[in-house]
């Protein structure tokens, strides 16, 4: 496959990760997009449009066997790995109160047991000039209500990237975060039915509009390019403004104060 780079991303088949893998191809790397669903990863093939530079892996990725797997089979196929973006994710979380044992281990296993894993089989595989990609949250970084297992989960895997940068840096290997704040993925359009949800996100953000999944994907991708080389051990956090502010938009302080309902 000569010195064409090579990208693996969890999550490929839609949202965020399938942005990003458009983005990567765009600037040569081939692609192996890692996911459950085959039809999303078909969307993927499809988005491509490059039998040659994509290789679809079908997998649960929180099964023990999963990372080897993945790492077995890029190396099949290509040859080499020069990026890794650890992308598969789910949302929804319940405060800590009530979260039951199965909840959060399901929230552990995805979020921070999976990206480890899969960055423990990688790393031996990355030369200089690798780039590891974590996408976390502004759940990382500040609290939120209802955080629970997403927080806990997303906060390791911070603290685990800071670790990497530290560690394999040395190596030429770059470990970087990337965090969203609430991006239009199909994985959360559904909560913006939730008026209350949209009011508390959309009302303190300071720009016009909320994220993409094109707005997070540039970021990634930056981060796996050679524009971003002194880039190591850093989150980068993607929302607008709305975790580096207490910004209230004019709607929200020129309303008059109501009490609430009893029963709210």
């Amino acid at each position: 496959m000569g010195e064409m780079k090579v990208a693996i991303i969890t999550g490929a088949g839609s949202g965020i990760g399938l942005e990003t893998a458009k983005l990567l191809h765009g600037e040569g790397f081939a692609i192996v997009g890692v996911g459950r669903s085959r039809e999303k990863l078909a969307t993927l093939e499809a988005e491509i449009g490059n039998p040659d530079h994509v290789l679809s892996i079908s997998a649960d990725v929180t099964d023990p066997a999963a990372p080897q797997m993945i790492v077995d089979q890029t190396l099949e196929r290509f040859g080499r790995i020069d990026a890794l973006v650890n992308n598969a994710g789910v949302g929804s979380p319940k405060p800590l109160d009530e979260t039951d044992d199965p909840t959060l281990d399901y929230f552990l296993d995805i979020m921070l047991v999976a990206p480890f894993r899969l960055c423990r089989d990688v790393i031996p595989h990355l030369s200089e000039g690798a780039s590891v990609v974590n996408v976390t949250s502004t759940f990382a970084h500040i609290g939120g209500r209802r955080g629970g297992a997403y927080s806990a989960a997303k906060g390791g895997l911070k603290s685990m990237t800071e670790h990497m940068a530290c560690e394999y840096g040395p190596r030429g290997i770059r470990s970087n975060c990337v965090a969203p704040g609430v991006t239009m993925t199909d994985m959360v359009a559904h909560r913006f039915e939730d008026e209350i949800f949209k009011r508390s996100n959309v009302e303190t953000t300071p720009y016009p509009r909320l994220a993409q999944p094109e707005d997070i994907a540039s970021v990634i991708a930056f981060l796996c390019l050679p524009g971003s080389e002194m880039i190591n051990g850093q989150s980068i956090v993607v929302d607008g403004g709305w975790t580096a502010t207490k910004y209230l938009s004019p709607r929200v302080t020129r309303t008059k104060w109501v009490e609430p309902d009893e029963e709210a």
